[in-house]
């Protein structure tokens, strides 16, 4: 019997060399694509942000204009008169108040970045808020305004409660 011993050689070296480029480049792509990622992922919170930011300020300034035309229109009724309005906060861990200074109705709006917001309106007379003054916020919800001007008062009530 006759064994027939033969080594078979294969020259690798052009097969090495194409799949060592095809792994170079694939961790080429793996650290662009990590660059890019870690870029793009801190601009897109920054950019959700900023614009709840604004969304929260928009819907304040809504609220804050609705109550302030309703006690305009209060004030134009004259003592006695009474007004409910519902308006919806966006926004939590804010006060509602009245700036005898100015004679605004204000609110502090917390922003994801930087300090609170201050968003106002101005308003023709003092204003009481109720139960406590100022009124603080602390769910995202609507709200029942009752605006009232007693009679032999020089302030308008506005009495808010959850609806």
């Amino acid at each position: 019997m006759y064994i027939y011993n033969r080594s078979i050689t294969i020259n690798m070296d052009t097969m090495d060399v194409k799949g060592q480029a095809s792994v170079e480049y694939l961790l080429l792509a793996l650290v662009f694509l990590i660059i890019i990622g870690s870029v793009t992922v801190p601009l897109i919170n920054q950019g959700i942000n900023d614009s709840l930011d604004v969304s929260h300020s928009s819907d304040a300034s809504a609220a804050i204009n609705s109550l302030a035309n309703a006690i305009g229109v209060v004030y134009a009724n004259g003592p006695g008169s009474i007004r409910t309005i519902n308006i919806y906060f966006s926004n939590t861990n804010a006060n509602l108040a009245y700036n005898s200074a100015n004679s605004t109705i204000q609110m502090s709006v917390p922003e994801y970045n930087g300090p609170n917001k201050v968003i106002d309106a101005n308003v023709p007379i003092a204003v009481t808020f109720s139960p406590t003054n100022p009124f603080p916020v602390v769910n995202k919800t609507n709200y029942n305004a009752t605006v009232t001007w007693p009679i032999g008062t020089n302030n308008i009530n506005v009495a808010m409660a959850q609806s």
